[in-house]
């Protein structure tokens, strides 16, 4: 897939022979901005043309009862499911629960998903949120820790949940191990790249260690610098960012990938 105009090329480390093309998406429940329209199959193809090896989703609806029931082609399966079918392994992370069904955050994986696990980080209440952690193994046969976000639209709250995921990650993470956090993090002040910096010793593939990380949202003509890619030992070979036709009419937020090669392999 091309991406002009917005695509930037970094320096690479060719020595590096495991090569990760990644990518993270809110898909906002598989619908086009205000729901207008289901937009869940057009996503799942579109998924597949751009072929990442990992992807980091946000806002998927594992269930949802009235939808089913409007929809003809609604998929029986929760969304995860279905955009990972005979594609990639598939991790769900359950957030907001209500009578009709849920959605949360969700990570494919061509390579083998070790274990997974949701971490409530929720803050208020009445604004649930997880993180959900997967281990994943790369081909050479290490390990890499992959974390999906969706944060608070609240600041406070951002820099609680990212406390939180800090602490849990200083617990199970060993900081030689490659670490890859994305996602929605609605930080449009651009705090949590210093916070993230100083704790886990990231940095976000669009900004590098210096500037601002990209504008994703709205999709059409993007404004906002809401969604990112943070990592640890990887080198950062290309990143794109996914907006306009087609993908502003599957989705209000871009989508962003980036392509990476690992430390050290």
């Amino acid at each position: 897939m091309t991406c002009p105009g917005n695509r930037r090329g970094l320096p690479t480390e060719s020595t590096d022979p495991v090569q990760l093309h990644i990518a993270t998406y809110n898909i906002h429940k598989g619908f086009s901005q205000f729901n207008r329209r289901m937009m869940v199959h057009e996503l799942r193809e579109r998924l597949r043309h751009l072929a990442p090896d990992i992807v980091f989703l946000q806002e998927v609806q594992g269930l949802h009862l009235g939808h089913a029931d409007r929809h003809h082609n609604w998929p029986a399966s929760p969304q995860h499911e279905f955009l990972a079918e005979d594609i990639w392994q598939s991790a769900y992370g359950r957030n907001m629960i209500y009578d009709h069904g849920h959605h949360g955050n969700a990570i494919l994986s061509r390579f083998p998903i070790l274990d997974a696990h949701n971490q409530d980080v929720t803050h208020l209440q009445f604004e649930r949120r997880g993180m959900l952690h997967c281990r994943i193994e790369l081909p050479d046969g290490r390990t890499a820790h992959c974390v999906c976000v969706h944060l608070s639209l609240f600041g406070y709250s951002r820099r609680k949940q990212m406390d939180a995921l800090a602490d849990y990650l200083d617990e199970l993470a060993n900081h030689h191990e490659p670490l890859i956090i994305a996602g929605d993090f609605n930080d449009w002040r651009n705090r949590a790249g210093d916070h993230l910096a100083e704790r886990l010793g990231l940095f976000e593939v669009f900004s590098g260690r210096n500037g601002q990380p990209v504008r994703s949202f709205p999709a059409a003509m993007p404004m906002f610098r809401l969604d990112r890619i943070y990592v640890r030992g990887f080198s950062v070979h290309e990143t794109c960012v996914h907006f306009g036709p087609p993908w502003s009419a599957i989705s209000d937020h871009a989508a962003l990938s980036a392509r990476l090669s690992v430390h050290g392999s």
